[in-house]
């Protein structure tokens, strides 16, 4: 049976058919306590019959945590045209109790996390579509768009003291557009194995367009790939810089412990 199972699902990975593939478990972060999370992998090539792109996928997922929050997302990875084109996008939900340190690093590291200096509850959501166009064999050019919103209740004494609360407010909403620029030699983008990965991206945030804040962002994201002795094992190293200016709100500003970069700190502290 297994064996039989594993030759259907070869057959469809080979024809381009759509496979779905169930995911769920438990897991931990700093922020969100232990989490019980489920959901599908949806993998798909956009056009069987092109030989140059690549399987598309999208994981979406649900969760609940321990501390009593909820979250979704789903990030996706397309590729169309004989791999001219590719589309990518970040879409997330969180609801959850949440704690802002100010700031800096030094209110990361020296403001007490308790209910009447840190705590809030915050509910965000973002959503992050871009587009590329592949000019040149590996290199990417491609605008993208940006929209994302926090909205703070139940702030406590020392949330509500923090200078820049005071400036921003409980409720912001992010609006950008960009530009971005970027090599990609990955053998597999999802899991890459070998390869170069180097984006650099600017988006400008702006009242035009609906923002409630007037400010621009700067990213830069290298990453290199060796494979060691055999495929599939694999050392990688990553690079990375967020700038902002302009009067960029304190739930944008650039942090540490995020899905997108290092894990294991707590989500918003640095």
């Amino acid at each position: 049976m297994t064996s039989l199972l594993k030759a259907k699902k070869a057959w469809k990975v080979e024809q381009g058919k759509p496979l779905f593939t169930p995911l769920a478990g438990p897991a931990y972060t700093p922020e969100m306590g232990f989490t019980v999370a489920g959901g599908i992998m949806i993998s798909y090539k956009t056009n069987p019959k092109d030989s140059l792109i690549q399987r598309s996928s999208s994981p979406v997922m649900l969760g609940v945590t321990s501390t009593g929050g909820i979250f979704a997302s789903t990030i996706l990875s397309s590729y169309w045209l004989e791999d001219k084109l590719r589309i990518y996008g970040d879409f997330w939900f969180k609801q959850m109790a949440d704690h802002y340190y100010g700031v800096g690093i030094e209110n990361g590291f020296t403001t007490p996390q308790s209910d009447s200096t840190t705590a809030y509850q915050r509910n965000w959501w973002w959503i992050n579509p871009s587009f590329l166009w592949q000019f040149r064999e590996n290199w990417f050019a491609g605008v993208l768009f940006d929209a994302n919103s926090t909205k703070v209740s139940e702030p406590s004494q020392g949330v509500l003291q923090d200078e820049h609360y005071q400036e921003f407010g409980p409720d912001n909403m992010n609006i950008g557009l960009g530009v971005l620029a970027r090599y990609d030699s990955r053998d597999i983008p999802v899991n890459a194995w070998e390869g170069i990965y180097a984006d650099v991206r600017a988006t400008f945030y702006s009242s035009v367009l609906g923002s409630n804040n007037t400010y621009q962002a700067y990213e830069v994201d290298f990453r290199k790939y060796w494979s060691i002795k055999r495929p599939g094992r694999t050392i990688a190293l990553q690079a990375m810089s967020r700038l902002g200016f302009g009067d960029m709100p304190y739930g944008e500003m650039s942090q540490l412990g995020t899905p997108f970069d290092l894990r294991g700190y707590k989500w918003g502290q640095y």
